[in-house]
């Protein structure tokens, strides 16, 4: 592992989209051809646009804004990443927060190309409770955000 691979530089990236401090946003950093691959949708979701979509609506469901260093373990009762593990174009990124009172645990994993474009975006939840809970309002987010 090494500072100089693609997704230290895409990571940094991604920190200041969620602290909304990168010019252009997500379209900044989502390839145009990313995958996004989601807990609850069984088919993978192909292109910039559909993927926007789905990172929009789970920001606002999973709620808050990530911490800053994303290495602390702590969060501040909203979303936050509590562990992470980088290596060369790959990212694991462990979540946790509450919605409705429920403990939301999870993973994104990230694959970016050698631009630091992430070219493939994974989220996996648990427990069970989370994912039915999430499922309910990722779709009321997206039909929201669709119309």
């Amino acid at each position: 592992m090494s500072e100089n691979d693609p997704i230290h530089g895409c990571l940094e990236r991604w920190k200041q989209n969620l602290r909304g401090e990168l010019d252009g946003g997500l379209d900044a950093i989502l390839h145009e051809d990313v995958v996004f691959l989601s807990p609850i949708v069984f088919t993978p979701q192909e292109g910039r646009e559909i993927t926007k979509l789905y990172l929009t609506a789970a920001g606002g469901t999973l709620g808050g804004e990530p911490e800053a260093s994303g290495d602390s373990g702590e969060t501040t009762g909203g979303f936050g990443y509590t562990k992470r593990i980088l290596d060369g174009h790959h990212a694991m990124l462990e979540f946790e927060t509450q919605i409705d009172g429920k403990y939301v645990n999870g993973v994104d994993i990230i694959t970016c190309d050698d631009d630091g474009m992430i070219t493939e975006f994974k989220v996996m939840i648990r427990p069970l409770q989370a994912i039915n809970l999430v499922h309910g309002q990722m779709k009321a987010m997206l039909e929201k955000l669709s119309s």
